[in-house]
């Protein structure tokens, strides 16, 4: 490791702060509860056999999704460099701004990878010519493997990451792909390294933030129904806690029972579920947003 990776080494390690940006946290968690609303309209409307009416909600849940993550994105990158978090609010009508450049930049390097697969399945298809085919299939196997799983990397490691916090930073969607075609060429070993510390915290984070849900909702589960008397299947208590709703619960062969309290357990886990997916997605887009900046703006 050189020296000049350790500042940014500790400046990305020290995005385990992200949850304390609560702006962030609630544009997140408004995000994520809007979008978990209307994916199950998009599954009420598909179980009534209303398939046009289910991918248009499905459509707005995903866009949703994609704007809030913008959102907070816009608002952990101010906490990166340091800058007032600003509102909600003003970062919402930022994102709704400039969030299609992070399409654009994308849908331009997912073009050139399809590219570069459709030129690799005509070279397979190539080997069922006589005489050639053979040997062509000893060279193009051996480079067909380094180049899908470079391509496959470089996508984890940079297109992915770091598309996202080059808009928020203000790039338009050329210099994102200058940026990232800049880092493949000369930065890549670094980038990668940076970016396997931001995933060991990423899975760090959701280690923890799972034993707590599992074990306090285990433990709720014994309190409410053995101290309490909550007259609820133990199984139903924790259903919302793992993600599941009135319809999904049913269709697992367990009815939903208690009326309107076991409405209400399955909303209130709704939210734990909604909270414990948030913050290692903040850890993620925060960790994101210091990579960009300690490759672009070292301390």
């Amino acid at each position: 490791m050189t020296p000049a990776l350790l500042p940014a080494l500790a400046r990305v390690l020290a995005s385990i702060d992200a949850p304390r940006n609560l702006r962030a946290l609630y544009a997140l968690l408004a995000g994520f509860c809007l979008a978990g609303l209307l994916l199950a309209m998009a599954r009420s409307a598909l179980g009534r056999d209303e398939a046009l009416l289910g991918a248009l909600w499905l459509g707005l849940a995903l866009a949703v999704a994609f704007f809030g993550v913008n959102t907070t994105g816009l608002m952990l990158m101010d906490q990166a460099r340091s800058l007032p978090v600003r509102d909600p609010q003003d970062a919402l009508h930022d994102a709704l701004r400039s969030a299609h450049r992070v399409l654009l930049a994308l849908l331009a390097c997912l073009t050139l990878a399809g590219l570069a697969v459709l030129v690799l399945a005509g070279l397979l298809w190539a080997t069922h010519l006589p005489v050639v085919g053979a040997p062509l299939l000893a060279v193009v196997l051996p480079a067909g493997v380094l180049m899908l799983g470079g391509i496959t990397f470089v996508l984890v490691v940079l297109v992915g990451p770091l598309a996202g916090p080059a808009v928020w930073a203000g790039r338009r969607s050329r210099g994102v792909l200058s940026f990232l075609r800049a880092r493949l060429r000369h930065g890549l070993p670094e980038t990668a390294l940076l970016m396997a510390a931001v995933y060991l915290m990423v899975a760090l984070a959701t280690a923890a933030v799972s034993f707590v849900v599992v074990s306090g909702s285990q433990l709720l589960a014994g309190l409410a129904i053995l101290g309490a008397g909550v007259e609820l299947p133990a199984r139903q208590l924790l259903a919302g806690v793992m993600g599941l709703g009135p319809r999904t619960l049913s269709a697992s062969g367990v009815p939903l029972e208690g009326g309107s309290l076991g409405l209400a357990a399955l909303i209130g886990g709704g939210v734990v579920f909604a909270l414990a997916l948030a913050l290692p997605t903040l850890v993620w887009l925060r960790g994101c947003c210091a990579v960009y900046l300690a490759l672009t703006e070292p301390e």
